[in-house]
């Protein structure tokens, strides 16, 4: 039996969320529904000018896995994370912070002086998140923090798609599943937002490989992925570079493919006030299923019961006895 059901890798960020609106979006200059990444300047220059608007989360760990990440361990995984940060107050609160989650990591290394990575989360009227992102030292995140023998007791290792916005990160990535394939350790990758698709296909597929366990996508990653409008199209695309994969629809549920069934996973109605960290909560409620002697039907019913509650408050992150109470929805 393996120590860890997932072994995690991705950029360590400290969240803020600010609610805007669309004209704000506009006159700021910030596209849309995509994660943008900053420099420190211009995230200074957007905090200054939204300085008045109201911060509706408190500061918290962040980064694509690992909110995947600290969801599967709130669950009941147990988990492991590789990332960077830095010797300063947001690097310590970081690290307290998963570790406050169950999860493991390298706690006791000496840190690097330098700057961890913030992200500035813009919340419009229609729940949309738009994320700019300045890495800071996450951005030089390496080969150097994984942790090779965490990861061969693991059964899955992720990745997040934005490491492949480094070549460091990338490398990592691909070092990673190479570990894990050497290892019996089955792999998984999220695409993690669509601007990853449409600008690092190349970098993606060099962090696919020849393939690897499972994909989780959004609907907009998928059909950037198969380079089609059809859904259909989509499918048969994921399929040669997945063995199994999550397709999230939004409001409409999800599509998941177990390797010989697709089965269509129905959404829930909720008033969806913020979006940020769906698809996060999405796959780590997915990846605490299947690791857990779920179905993937069933892991895709308990992603999307647990998306839906994610998307109907502020913040990526449930609170702990919401865990609980979902899995007893799912008995």
């Amino acid at each position: 039996m393996k120590k860890y059901h997932l072994y995690g890798i991705g950029a360590a960020l400290v969240d803020t969320e600010i609610e805007i609106s669309d004209q704000d979006l506009s006159e700021l200059g910030v596209e849309k529904g995509l994660m943008t990444l900053v420099d420190a300047t211009r995230q200074q220059e957007l905090l200054d000018k939204l300085s008045g608007h109201m911060v509706h989360a408190s500061l918290a760990s962040g980064g694509s896995a690992c909110n995947s990440i600290i969801a599967a361990a709130y669950f009941g995984a147990k988990n492991y994370y590789s990332c960077k940060v830095a010797r300063d107050e947001h690097g310590e609160f970081f690290m307290n912070d998963i570790k406050t989650a169950g999860v493991d990591a390298d706690f006791s290394s000496e840190k690097s002086a330098g700057v961890t990575g913030k992200c500035l989360v813009l919340i419009s009227p229609d729940a949309e998140r738009s994320m700019n992102t300045h890495l800071g030292i996450s951005e030089t995140l390496s080969i150097s923090e994984l942790n090779e023998a965490a990861l061969s007791d693991s059964e899955y290792f992720y990745a997040e798609g934005y490491l492949v916005t480094s070549d460091t990160g990338r490398a990592a990535a691909i070092a990673g599943r190479q570990i894990a394939e050497r290892n019996g350790v089955k792999t998984a990758l999220s695409f993690s937002d669509p601007g990853m698709v449409s600008f690092f296909r190349d970098g993606l597929a060099d962090m696919l490989g020849d393939g690897v366990d499972l994909i989780f996508c959004n609907e907009a990653e998928a059909l950037g992925w198969a380079q089609s409008e059809s859904l259909d199209d989509a499918v048969l695309a994921l399929k040669k570079i997945g063995k199994t994969f999550a397709i999230t629809l939004g409001a409409k549920g999800a599509l998941v493919f177990d390797g010989e069934q697709l089965h269509s996973i129905a959404g829930h109605k909720v008033n969806a006030i913020d979006t940020n960290g769906a698809g996060d909560m999405f796959a780590g409620a997915f990846l605490y299923a299947i690791t857990h002697g779920h179905t993937f039907k069933e892991a895709g019913e308990l992603a999307s019961l647990a998306a839906a509650e994610v998307v109907s408050q502020y913040g990526p992150r449930l609170a702990g006895p919401l865990h609980r109470e979902l899995l007893a929805r799912m008995a």
